[in-house]
């Protein structure tokens, strides 16, 4: 037996012998939690490795080792994140990273950033409350704010902390945040962290949002309603215009996570708001991030004043966080630039996308909501599967991940590719004939 699965075996065993106790014993056999004993505290409560959660990942780890499936995760690359990687001295196409654009590791993007390390060093050494601002900083938040056409935008260091503290300390316990069912994680633990009350709709059917806020819009003060611009799980985009619609009637409102759809939806890339021809003012609160088609890393707010001023002075995550790295902040804002004054990209990279979709789905694959915006999933139904299948496209050449039970539900388990600009027909292509033989009907 490995070392994990005897580990787990005394772990098991142990917790079955506490248990037999607690129901033969008297009262003192098992500690309770009333007591303040430090001696009658349960060793579970006193452990890193006795922690359920982890408990659960070595059984993970364990199963997978007795079914001989590789670990596909924390694989080394030795290279930048493009259309191909290298791992181990073996180069392969890489369909697992954001780099939509192909931007990670231009050229201009490079120097931009070797420039701002120059002349700002590597850290903003403090938060920018507290150690002031860098030009740098200001430049990329007024970039950021024109290209919606809003008044404002703050950037936070991280996407994901974006979100947990513009929901948390915007909203509260009297407040309600309603968001559709395959919202990011992100969102989630920003609701929780505010208190307010949680409703979420079906998938993309806004009649249900609508019929939602209908019924109970008037119980709470403020409701947010929350949507993303590209489901990075689906590759499928909401319809704007009308929740927009359903916004403005219920007096609520509305935020859109374009985490995955700037560089990725409009003709130039400006986002879900371009797709449709919406004015940006229309949205009430733009979030996004800077690691996928701007090529750094981070995550914003844009649009009006007093929203962007707020977060600024009072919002945790951005008060008491460190500024945006000046090199990271020089990096994103050359990709926008460059974004911008080369709009092919975009182009090419819906092409391929479009290109990679439709071969898919010839050979039977359920690509489930995909529409050929950057993301295609390969639903597989069965994390084992999926884990599986992911190894054997690593033997083959090409490196794509498993998204697995927790991350979605077990009968949605998948392989997820992500497109780039840098993608050639060839690489496609060769995806498609891989797929064809391992995955193919």
């Amino acid at each position: 037996m490995s070392n994990i699965g005897q580990r787990i075996k005394t772990q098991l065993v142990g917790r079955m012998l506490a248990t037999k106790v607690s129901a033969g014993g008297t009262a003192a056999a098992v500690p309770l939690l009333r007591t303040t004993s430090r001696s009658t505290i349960p060793e579970i409560f006193t452990r890193f490795d006795r922690h359920p959660g982890y408990e659960a990942l070595l059984v993970q780890k364990a199963a997978a080792d007795r079914l001989g499936v590789a670990n596909p995760f924390f694989r080394v690359h030795d290279d930048v994140a493009g259309a191909t990687t290298r791992i181990e001295g073996r180069e392969f196409i890489n369909f697992s990273n954001y780099n939509y654009l192909g931007l990670v590791g231009h050229p201009a993007v490079n120097q931009a950033a070797k420039e701002a390390i120059d002349r700002y060093g590597t850290s903003a050494s403090a938060s920018r409350i507290v150690s002031g601002e860098r030009p740098v900083q200001r430049e990329l938040e007024a970039a950021l704010a024109d290209l919606y056409e809003v008044e404002d935008c703050v950037v936070f260091v991280g996407g994901h902390a974006t979100n947990v503290s513009t929901i948390g300390y915007l909203f509260g316990p009297k407040d309600l945040v309603v968001h559709d069912s395959l919202i990011h994680n992100s969102v989630l633990e920003g609701i929780k962290l505010s208190g307010a009350a949680r409703r979420s709709f079906p998938h993309n059917d806004h009649a249900v949002l609508d019929t939602i806020l209908a019924e109970i819009r008037g119980q709470f003060q403020r409701v947010l309603v929350v949507v993303e611009g590209v489901y990075g799980m689906d590759g499928d985009i909401p319809d704007l215009p009308a929740i927009i619609d359903i916004k403005r009637r219920h007096q609520a409102f509305l935020m859109v996570d374009e985490a995955h759809s700037l560089g990725v939806l409009g003709e130039t890339g400006r986002g879900l708001r371009e797709h449709y021809g919406v004015a940006g003012r229309n949205v009430d609160i733009w979030m996004g991030t800077l690691s996928k088609a701007l090529a750094g890393c981070g995550g914003y707010i844009a649009g009006e004043r007093a929203l962007v001023e707020h977060l600024k002075y009072a919002a945790p995550g951005f008060v008491y966080s460190v500024g945006l790295a000046p090199p990271l902040a020089a990096a994103s804002l050359a990709s926008l630039r460059i974004m911008l004054r080369e709009k092919e990209r975009v182009g090419r990279l819906r092409e391929r996308t479009q290109l990679f979709l439709q071969l898919m789905q010839s050979m039977g694959i359920n690509t489930g909501c995909a529409r050929g915006f950057a993301v295609v999933p390969a639903i597989i139904g069965s994390s084992l599967k999926a884990t599986k299948l992911s190894n054997q496209f690593f033997e083959a050449g090409i490196n794509v991940q498993p998204i697995i039970y927790p991350a979605v539900e077990e009968k949605a388990a998948r392989l997820r590719f992500f497109l780039s600009a840098l993608h050639s027909e060839q690489d496609i292509r060769f995806a498609y004939t891989t797929a064809k033989k391992l995955i193919g009907h």
